[in-house]
């Protein structure tokens, strides 16, 4: 079987507050995405959230159920997925109509949908996609979003060391979705922070990947409520998640990408509770 997966139970944030960094990784961070010709997943029972990556190198490889989690027949009978390309060319199989996903791109596929099948066009420069996958309670059409399609936003300014573009692509602007939402932040050269000022939204959990980080520079991960803030050291391909009690803003030692993936009680993408810089602690 191509699928691996672990499970993560939810904490609270007095829970949080007794951990050490090895407690911290353990518990958010999500440190292997992608293997060679492998799936892994990472389910959190923070709203029953799914991400992780799949990799292939020397064949296709097939999104099988995991009956000892799922309890389904098949990955997708009670679920959707969402997938955004981070590697080289590629071209996902959804119950026989292929697709291909070129860098960059994004694919949301539906509740139901039985056979879904990975590859890459160049095994020298394989696809990395990544995946986020929701409980769902309907079938949507499965879509393909390229970047010219998503929703863009302007934020930040170079003075202020997060000048950025959000790309807003499995979002309900773009693609109807159960409650996935996917988005990829683009920062601009000379600018590394993320999210600033930060938020917290109750009612939705995050889940963030980073990649596009230059060899030998790192991302500190800040997390945890406004008035007791952690970091996690996170190097590149790498996610980590983001409980609805808690922050989520990051900066690097150079500018980097990074995908958002939320589920939760609604879809609004503003929905958020935010704070001043000068109120973090």
């Amino acid at each position: 079987m191509s699928v691996n997966f672990e499970s993560r139970y939810a904490i609270g944030p007095k829970e949080y507050k007794t951990l050490d960094t090895q407690g911290l990784r353990e518990n958010f961070l999500i440190e292997k995405v992608f293997e060679a010709d492998k799936i892994h997943f990472v389910y959190t029972h923070y709203d029953r959230y799914m991400a992780g990556g799949a990799m292939p190198v020397s064949s296709k490889i097939k999104l099988e159920t995991i009956s000892a989690l799922l309890k389904e027949p098949y990955f997708l009978s009670r679920r959707e997925l969402g997938i955004i390309n981070v590697g080289g060319n590629g071209q996902v199989e959804v119950d026989g109509v292929t697709y291909d996903l070129n860098t960059k791109e994004a694919l949301y596929i539906g509740q139901g949908a039985q056979e879904v099948y990975f590859s890459s066009k160049d095994a020298a420069q394989p696809a990395k996609f990544y995946l986020n996958s929701t409980p769902a309670h309907s079938s949507y059409p499965t879509k393909k979003v390229t970047k010219e399609d998503a929703n863009k936003i302007e934020l930040g300014s170079l003075e202020t060391s997060n000048h950025r573009t959000i790309n807003q692509m499995l979002l309900n602007k773009v693609v109807q979705t159960c409650q996935l939402q996917m988005g990829m932040t683009e920062l601009k050269p000379g600018s590394v922070w993320n999210t600033m000022p930060s938020h917290t939204h109750d009612r939705r959990m995050e889940v963030y990947f980073y990649f596009e980080l230059p060899e030998g520079q790192a991302v500190s991960h800040f997390m945890g409520p406004i008035d007791e803030t952690r970091h996690i050291w996170m190097q590149n391909d790498q996610a980590v998640i983001s409980p609805p009690w808690s922050i989520h803003s990051g900066a690097g030692t150079s500018n980097y990408t990074f995908i958002w993936g939320m589920a939760g009680e609604n879809l609004d993408y503003d929905d958020m509770d935010k704070c001043a810089i000068t109120e973090l602690k």
